[in-house]
């Protein structure tokens, strides 16, 4: 019997849109940017919405995830609601040494508000696996504009050309991979285009190592690998106020990205909902305050550079007592090893 879980991310703020003068080599219909993907691979599958409905915003995009891609993980868009359906594969997957047979299955960006004026893009990560080369993985889209509906869901038969479809199916195209059936998503670490830490000689600390400023002590800072073209990133550490004063976190910066958010996510009632903390983090006297996966943790947006294992991500925290303090992130692996 087919399982089903639903988790809800809330993301808020408004509605990041691109003119459509951007997206003016766009086609039509609702298509992938990368139309190919090697096997074995991990990769940033992404959506292009080039209009809306019959000249009506776009309010919801919901996304149908094929068999062979696996271990998906939408990207969350400001001010949508982030859905995941998880369900059964048909078949078992393996994923760094553990066998998995269930995970995402469809994907749903709900109660957005995208002008036909604008064109905007979804992203999902997630690895092309078991899959032939040759193979055309088809993702059915649904694009809701109230209540008006456009439904991209059309395959065409035995290799004929798509493009006589009237709504076809945003496709992938399967390709043979050159190394021998290595996973790309490992590759992730390897420094193949430069570091993307800066030169931190004169620094407070390097990379891992605790930096203590008056009552505060900071330990544990790393950061997570990100994929190419992945514009956001996360990061972590550990603050120990050993004083008798409260102190709090006000804000992050970094050269490295546009901009750094404080960020919790909870979860009640396998839902999960995720929210910017824009008067930052309470550090009270003698207590200890993790930021760690799926807790309290930094988002890196708009980041110049993905993150690369073995590099190093410099930060400057800012807090309400103990002024800036310089930190230095060690980036590990995507999974955080």
């Amino acid at each position: 019997m087919k399982t089903i879980e639903t988790q809800t991310i809330k993301t808020l703020g408004l509605a990041a849109l691109i003119s459509a003068t951007a997206a003016a080599g766009a086609e039509a219909h609702v298509s992938f940017l990368d139309k190919e993907a090697t096997q074995e691979s991990t990769i940033l599958a992404t959506l292009q919405v080039p209009h809306g409905c019959d000249g009506k915003a776009t309010t919801e995009v919901r996304v149908k995830l094929p068999e062979g891609f696996v271990f998906a993980k939408p990207q969350p868009k400001a001010g949508w609601e982030l859905e995941v359906i998880k369900g059964d594969y048909q078949k078992t997957y393996d994923n760094h040494g553990d066998k998995v047979k269930t995970g995402a299955v469809e994907v749903r960006w709900k109660n957005g508000n995208l002008s036909d004026d604008f064109y905007d893009t979804f992203v999902i990560q997630g690895k092309v696996s078991g899959v032939e080369p040759g193979t055309a993985l088809a993702f059915p889209v649904t694009q809701m504009c109230g209540e008006a509906v456009e439904t991209w869901d059309q395959v065409a038969k035995d290799g004929g050309d798509p493009h006589g479809l009237k709504s076809p199916a945003p496709i992938l195209k399967v390709v043979a991979s050159e190394d021998h059936g290595h996973d790309h998503g490992d590759m992730v670490g390897m420094d193949m285009t430069g570091k993307t830490g800066m030169d931190m000689s004169g620094t407070a600390a390097a990379a891992g190592e605790a930096v203590k400023a008056g009552d505060l002590e900071i330990s544990g800072a790393f950061a997570k690998a990100m994929l190419p073209g992945q514009p956001v990133g996360g990061g972590f550490f550990t603050v120990k106020n050993d004083g008798k004063t409260d102190d709090r976190l006000l804000s992050i910066s970094s050269p490295v990205a546009g901009e750094v958010q404080i960020h919790e996510m909870v979860t009640k009632d396998n839902v999960m909902r995720m929210r910017q903390l824009k008067d930052g983090i309470a550090i009270a006297a003698g207590e200890t305050v993790k930021l760690e996966p799926g807790n309290l943790h930094l988002m890196f947006q708009k980041v110049k550079t993905p993150f690369k294992q073995g590099d190093t991500v410099p930060v400057t925290l800012t807090f309400e007592k103990a002024g800036k303090i310089d930190l230095v992130l060690q980036v590990l692996s995507a999974q955080g090893k």
